[in-house]
């Protein structure tokens, strides 16, 4: 279990249902009922259509790396021992980015547009989804 650290998420009222499904190892994306845009983060208004209905879409956690940053150098103490350390926004089904990390690989392996899966990464006292490289048959 990883130690709880600077990058702890800030839990509000919009995103406390995505933050109980990682909990679960459920990857749930607010989606709006009226137009049905996904949206993430979660928000009180859907950007396109300003409705507040929402429910909760579970995701297959399978995705696209579509841009990422290889951190060598650590820009707050708590991340120190994990340089480098690779954060990229993954495309996912539906369209949707989410930003998380990239585990598990060298820095020299990644390119965008590379298909990546979710993992769940369980801290202290929060659980969040990170995506690895699938590998090429």
């Amino acid at each position: 279990m990883e130690k709880l650290d600077f990058f702890a998420p800030r839990i509000s009222a919009d995103t406390k249902t995505f933050w109980e499904g990682c909990k679960e190892h459920k990857l749930e994306i607010q989606r709006c009922k009226k137009c049905g845009k996904l949206r993430w983060p979660a928000a009180f208004l859907c950007p396109d259509c300003l409705s507040s209905e929402t429910e909760m879409q579970e995701m297959s956690g399978e995705g696209t790396l579509y841009s990422y940053v290889t951190f060598q150098k650590a820009f707050h103490p708590s991340v120190q021992d994990k340089v480098p350390y690779t954060v990229g926004v993954v495309e996912m089904e539906g369209g949707v980015r989410i930003i998380s990390n990239i585990v598990d690989c060298e820095p020299e392996q990644l390119a965008c547009n590379k298909k990546v899966k979710m993992k769940w990464m369980d801290c202290e006292e929060y659980t969040k989804p990170v995506f690895e490289l699938v590998e090429e048959a």
